[in-house]
């Protein structure tokens, strides 16, 4: 079950304070390859749009992974020439993975990145990381297909980009319009523990990130973007695409068996609405009722269905029993995701074989209330006998609830949250080597650009759990 105190558990969003004049609270992250003709006027763009109209200090890093052209030179000498702009250096390709080393190392409380063609427009910038300075959100997205988008761009990429967000939709259930747009913030503390979960170095690491954000229960802000299509571009439509296509497979069957430790995403109680701790109620009380009534509603519904089906070939006995004992196991299961936040394989025989023991109390109760009403009298009416059914399952109701919360998924209190099994056996972490070069204004001395030793980053694997605290990401 999900708890409080459990390693990794979000803190609650706050409006971050202005800070000092010198402390960026906006770090953006340009990553680029061979990009060495439009990396200057990007940054310089960006530079002064920012200075004009960002109310705190901010830092723009140009994240150069693996380029083979002058783009290291340019990115020295922006970085020395402006304060505000910082370099980064990684001799191995992928957008994701240099978002992810960047950010992993970065100050500043919000994170962002944006594509060097600047092909959306700058003035949606302050707009995208105002939901996430204010505590609104965690994530904030800038969307080409929201009604209040205005996009130039050819019918090739129009198709493209609407189908593959058509299979999110349809695949992994995604909620968000835009999954591949170049234009994202994150807030520091969410990324520190989302990013380790994300697997992809490439460019599908966008999309894995929001869809495990949002199957997190995190807050995803949309913001409607103009923007216009780089006819120069240099992404590889079709190999692209099939990457893409392979890691909703894999995100996809990741989430299907339960092997992703989104508990760790969680926030903490009080911080969801639905959630507010209210006088005299147990924690977490008022969200368990809500989701046990819809279940309850849903699974009810179904028994009728079940019976229906099975009553054209049995008599109404063996309809009853077999319908309530498939109801009762897709009830269980679902208060078990939905009202009692179990995620995971491990126990759910357990809970299966605790669930019908719960749903024989409740038809106990339910025929002995008929067959005292047989006892009492002989012939009693239609009516008195629907009323006695109706008294007898609202108590059965009751009870069922109560027996689900206090035995079936007690609150752990201060344990660790319920573990998946699977955990066990990726929990490790592991090296991987990274040539990194950081410059910053003063540090060419030696040259234009410097160069600096092999660096060894311990990385987690990707959707795998912290086993060891005290281990740097």
């Amino acid at each position: 079950m999900r708890t409080d105190s459990s390693p990794g558990t979000l803190p609650a969003r706050e409006h971050l304070p202005a800070g000092d004049a010198g402390t960026p609270v906006l770090d953006v992250v340009i990553p680029v390859h061979n990009e060495e003709k439009d990396l200057p006027p990007c940054v310089r763009r960006l530079h002064a749009h920012l200075t004009r109209t960002f109310p705190y200090a901010f830092r723009i890093t140009i994240a150069d992974n693996a380029s083979t052209d002058t783009t290291p030179l340019v990115a020295a000498r922006l970085a020395a020439e402006i304060p505000e702009v910082a370099a980064f250096r990684l001799e191995q390709k992928g957008r994701g993975r240099a978002l992810r080393t960047v950010w992993s190392v970065s100050d500043a409380p919000v994170l962002a990145y944006m594509d060097v063609d600047l092909s959306t427009d700058l003035n949606a910038l302050l707009p995208l990381v105002a939901p996430l300075i204010s505590g609104h959100s965690d994530l904030a997205i800038g969307s080409r297909l929201a009604r209040a988008s205005r996009v130039v761009r050819g019918p090739k990429r129009e198709f493209v980009s609407r189908t593959y967000n058509l299979i999110l939709r349809g695949s992994l259930q995604a909620r968000f319009s835009d999954a591949q747009c170049g234009f994202k913030a994150i807030r520091r503390e969410v990324a520190q523990v989302l990013l380790p979960l994300v697997e992809d170095t490439g460019w599908f690491f966008d999309t894995e990130m929001l869809v495990l954000a949002e199957r997190a229960g995190l807050r995803i802000h949309e913001v409607p973007v103009d923007w216009i299509d780089d006819p120069d571009s240099t992404v590889h439509i079709v190999q692209t695409a099939t990457d893409d296509l392979k890691g909703v497979w894999r995100v996809g069957k990741a989430l299907a068996t339960g092997s992703l430790p989104l508990d760790r995403l969680t926030r903490p109680f009080g911080d969801d609405p639905r959630d507010r701790e209210l006088p005299d109620v147990p924690r977490g009380l008022a969200r368990q009722l809500l989701g046990f009534c819809v279940v309850g509603v849903l699974s009810t519904l179904f028994y009728l269905l079940l019976y229906s089906a099975f009553r054209q070939f049995t008599g109404s006995q063996f309809a009853n029993a077999l319908a309530l004992l498939v109801s009762a196991a897709a009830n269980t299961a679902a208060n078990r995701r939905l009202t009692f936040g179990v995620r995971g394989r491990g126990g759910a025989v357990r809970h299966q074989a605790q669930g019908l023991v719960v749903f024989g109390i409740g038809l106990a109760l339910t025929s002995g209330s008929l067959a005292a009403l047989g006892a009492a009298t002989d012939r009693p009416a239609h009516s008195t006998e629907l009323a006695v059914l109706i008294a007898a399952n609202l108590a059965a109701t009751v009870l069922r609830f109560l027996l689900f919360r206090a035995w079936v998924f007690p609150d752990r209190g201060d344990q660790r949250p319920y573990e998946d099994p699977h955990e066990q056996s990726y929990g490790r972490s592991y090296e991987q080597p990274y040539r990194t070069t950081r410059f910053r204004a003063g540090e060419a001395a030696d040259g234009p650009w410097r160069d600096t030793t092999d660096a060894t980053v311990r990385v987690r694997p990707a959707c795998l759990r912290d086993t060891d605290p005290g281990d740097a990401r």
